[in-house]
């Protein structure tokens, strides 16, 4: 008789447990529930823009093939040129300064007198808690 008994006992706990799960998902799905939401906003009618094909961005054989043509011309141009072929660095160096933007570097933050961090402020107790959303 002890085993059916713990048996049903098991089984009946299994059940609640089933069904407290089911609750709290309930629960959640209505915390997460913006139907009434759309009744306040307005509705949108007007048709969207439609958005630009992807195939222009997708390269094929015969953009790349124009590509590579494109670039060989370049790199030729550049090679064959009179201030690139008496110093290549130096030709490199000033085409990106001439073409790059300018980029600001920010000055190192300062250390305290004893060489450590500044501790950071300690956080208010009113944000601690967990937060959640008012309907």
């Amino acid at each position: 008789m002890e085993v059916k008994d713990t048996v049903a006992a098991l089984s009946a706990q299994k059940a609640i447990g089933k069904k407290k799960k089911l609750r709290s998902r309930q629960k959640k799905l209505k915390v997460y529930d913006l139907s009434t939401l759309s009744d306040f906003l307005p509705d949108l009618k007007t048709p969207r823009q439609p958005t630009p094909p992807t195939d222009e961005l997708k390269p094929n054989c015969k953009s790349m093939k124009k590509l590579i043509l494109k670039e060989g011309k370049q790199l030729s141009t550049v090679l064959n040129h009179p201030t690139f072929q008496l110093d290549s660095l130096a030709a490199i160096h000033q085409h990106l300064q001439s073409t790059q933007p300018v980029i600001d570097e920010k000055p190192k933050k300062k250390k305290n007198k004893n060489g450590g961090r500044k501790e950071k402020a300690k956080k208010s107790k009113a944000s601690d808690g967990p937060q959640s959303m008012v309907l």
